[in-house]
């Protein structure tokens, strides 16, 4: 990608709510050329007092939940609403290309054509930071470009829904009858993270199946221990395909950020996730430096042949990897004068 634009262009281009120009800043934000990085920075902190006003939601669920058609249905009826939505999916990346592979707006064809909505891949490029990053990015871009609710989707249920956690003020599950084995699994984990359990496909034969469902999720929501101790998690039905509940999803959604802002709890959680973010790059960035330094690969060479001959333990030889890569990252600074 050339530099053909000014840090300007892209700036004005987003406040002045261009897709175009969104698309354009964001493929500028993910790129990993060095030439890139520091334009995108200054696109960053030119718009960053523009970013802050959207409700950011973070949507994962079970396989066959059917969250494509749900985010289509419930991002065209917030369009409707006079609301301009953004969808960042997080897709797998490809192993040869590192791009995104799922081709959401072809899932989502409707609503990628609506004029006040936005959909967007981020590709996770192989990496959990890199969609912590990326994504946080691009979710700023188009706050900047006036999208009032931001949704992040996530593919599957996994680690990466920990991370989606740390980004958006609402964050809720959906999933559909007969998946107890499923929610059984990740009762440990997602279901101790969402504010809202949303049986989907409640329709025809299903509805009672899934009003039972809702009754069996209320019951073991009661014997969890929520991570969020000012919300009691809902739990409720709809049929996205029918585009019944979809509005009562939004009423919920609207219900929780106004408790939260009423008991000065929201500020404080986009607060504490600026603080988690920075934690995070800087685990990043650390990781990159000791596995891209000469010495270390070197050392974590001879290491690895040392622990396979049985000649240290593991202690030891992390004790030596780590001494060693301080002394270097030390000798550097003296060099530098610093």
């Amino acid at each position: 990608m050339k530099r053909r634009h000014s840090t300007n262009q892209y700036v004005e281009g987003v406040k002045e709510g261009s897709r175009a120009w969104l698309a354009k800043t964001i493929t500028l934000i993910e790129s990993n050329a060095a030439k890139h990085k520091d334009q995108a920075q200054e696109v960053l902190k030119e718009l960053y007092s523009s970013t802050g006003a959207s409700i950011r939601v973070g949507i994962t669920g079970v396989p066959g939940a059917g969250k494509s058609t749900f985010i289509e249905k419930f991002g065209l009826y917030l369009c409707e609403q006079g609301h301009k939505v953004a969808v960042l999916a997080i897709d797998p990346s490809s192993s040869v290309t590192g791009g995104s592979i799922l081709g959401d707006k072809t899932r989502m064809e409707e609503l990628s054509k609506h004029p006040r909505a936005f959909i967007r891949p981020s590709p996770s490029q192989g990496t959990l930071g890199g969609v912590h990053r990326k994504t946080r990015e691009t979710m700023l871009l188009c706050e900047a470009g006036g999208y009032d609710v931001i949704i992040i989707e996530t593919v599957g249920v996994g680690q990466s829904e920990f991370l989606v956690k740390d980004m958006v003020d609402f964050f809720f599950l959906l999933t559909l009858t007969g998946a107890g084995d499923e929610l059984q699994g990740m009762k440990k984990g997602i279901m101790e993270l969402v504010q809202l359990i949303c049986i989907n496909k409640a329709d025809g034969d299903n509805r009672e199946r899934a009003r039972i469902a809702k009754g069996e999720l209320e019951t073991l929501l009661h014997v969890l221990a929520s991570n969020d101790q000012e919300w009691a998690t809902k739990v409720m039905t709809c049929s996205a395909l029918y585009e019944e509940q979809v509005a009562d999803v939004w009423s919920v959604i609207q219900q929780y950020v106004l408790h939260m802002k009423s008991i000065g709890r929201f500020e404080q959680k986009r607060s504490d996730q600026l603080k988690q973010w920075v934690r995070t790059l800087i685990n990043d960035q650390l990781l990159a430096s000791f596995y891209q330094h000469p010495v270390s690969k070197a050392s974590l060479a001879h290491a690895e042949k040392e622990l396979t001959a049985g000649n240290v333990t593991v202690a030891e030889a992390l004790e030596d990897l780590i001494e060693q890569y301080e002394a270097n990252i030390v000798l550097k600074y003296k060099k530098e004068g610093l």
